[in-house]
């Protein structure tokens, strides 16, 4: 019994051994192989790194302002007797809104001058009288004055009557209609609103650490969501003469061409103020930077020689930057590149130092300093 037992143990022996023979043997030739192989370069996307000229802008959000806007109202009361205009019309200065019923005040009028008619007579026989010496100086100067008192009332009643005739105070665009055909208003109700659309204002604030920096007269480039894709331009009118103690910012304010009345008040807009120096800076694709805690990083494509087949190869380099201010598809690179060198912009995520590569730019996205996405 013990002879089969150590027999079967034996055996047992020289079968693992042999299965680690073999296993060693695979392994040493796997190592072999791997020390052999040579990986196929990868396919990239690289861009040429040159000095360009950015203009410098200061960006703020703003809000479209009507050049002249109000909510046109009746100055008196009265019922609604005639409308004189449609919603949405432009409208001339002076133009006549809406006719309030003025058949009480016509009567008042004619009262009023029926008056002022019989003082006048008065007055000149009065006068008549006065130079005959046939009439104290006391009673002229009640004649005179009577006139003047009835003049005067007629004229209240004719600034009643202007009063229920409302024009447009200036020239624009009106708004909806409030009000109905024999509708009574009170004084002070809204009847519509009034806009002056072209040109029409721009107000922003910058902070007070660009202040100096503004003067009128600059370009003020404006876009708004209501317009994607459109840009409007105009120049800066006006800074307000304070500086806001809570926000530390100051008011501005630009004149902007709005011919097709795309803006309209009240509008939330992006402005920027397009200063007159440029800045030279050195832009890569936003796409080449690799973002890391430790630092932020590029890999630049070099030529070098492979000494056993003495082909010219391109080969990676990582590059640490110092990186400035970001527009559009590009990043400022501040320090850790020159310009004429060729860096990787797509894939960071996977390279290496010392990568062997091809470059491919075939299907590369071009980069814009203004990028316009369509929208999905």
């Amino acid at each position: 019994m013990l002879k089969k037992i150590l027999f079967a143990a034996i055996a047992m022996s020289l079968l693992i051994g042999a299965i680690i023979f073999a296993k060693l043997g695979q392994f040493t030739a796997m190592d072999e192989a791997g020390q052999n192989m040579v990986l196929p370069p990868e396919t990239v996307t690289a861009m040429l790194v040159d000095d360009t000229q950015w203009e410098q802008t200061i960006v703020a959000t703003a809000t479209v302002t009507a050049v002249q806007g109000v909510n046109v109202s009746a100055e008196t009361g009265g019922r609604v007797s005639r409308i004189d205009f449609k919603s949405g019309a432009i409208v001339k200065a002076g133009d006549v809104l809406i006719q309030l019923d003025t058949a009480s005040e016509d009567a008042q009028l004619a009262s009023a001058e029926a008056t002022a008619s019989l003082a006048r007579a008065n007055l000149t026989r009065v006068r008549k009288l006065s130079k005959q010496n046939l009439s104290s100086q006391d009673a002229l100067d009640s004649a005179e004055a009577k006139v003047k008192e009835t003049v005067a009332q007629a004229h209240n009643v004719r600034a009643l009557i202007a009063k229920k005739t409302v024009k447009a105070p200036f020239s624009g665009r009106l708004g909806l209609r409030l009000i109905n055909l024999g509708e009574i208003l009170r004084e002070g109700d809204d009847i519509v609103s009034l806009q002056t659309l072209d040109p029409i204002y721009v107000d922003f604030s910058i902070p007070q650490k660009s202040l100096l920096r503004l003067k009128p007269g600059l370009e003020v480039r404006v876009t708004v969501d209501a317009a994607p894709g459109k840009t409007f331009t105009g120049k800066i009118l006006a800074t307000n003469p304070e500086v806001d103690p809570v926000t530390r910012s100051v008011r501005v304010r630009a004149k902007i061409a709005n011919p097709d009345e795309i803006l309209r008040a009240g509008m939330f807009a992006n402005a920027s103020v397009v200063m007159p120096e440029k800045q030279t800076v050195l832009p890569v694709a936003a796409t080449a930077i690799a973002y890391a805690t430790f630092g932020d990083s590029v890999f630049v494509v070099e030529q070098q020689k492979n000494d056993q087949s003495g082909e010219t190869e391109l080969v990676l380099r990582q590059q640490f930057v110092r990186l400035g201010q970001a527009r559009g598809d590009f990043v400022d690179v501040i320090d850790g590149l020159n310009a004429g060198e060729t860096v990787v912009t797509s894939g960071v995520f996977k390279l290496r130092s010392g990568m062997k590569v091809v470059i491919d730019n075939t299907l590369a996205p071009e980069p814009a300093l203004d990028p316009q996405p369509s929208d999905s």
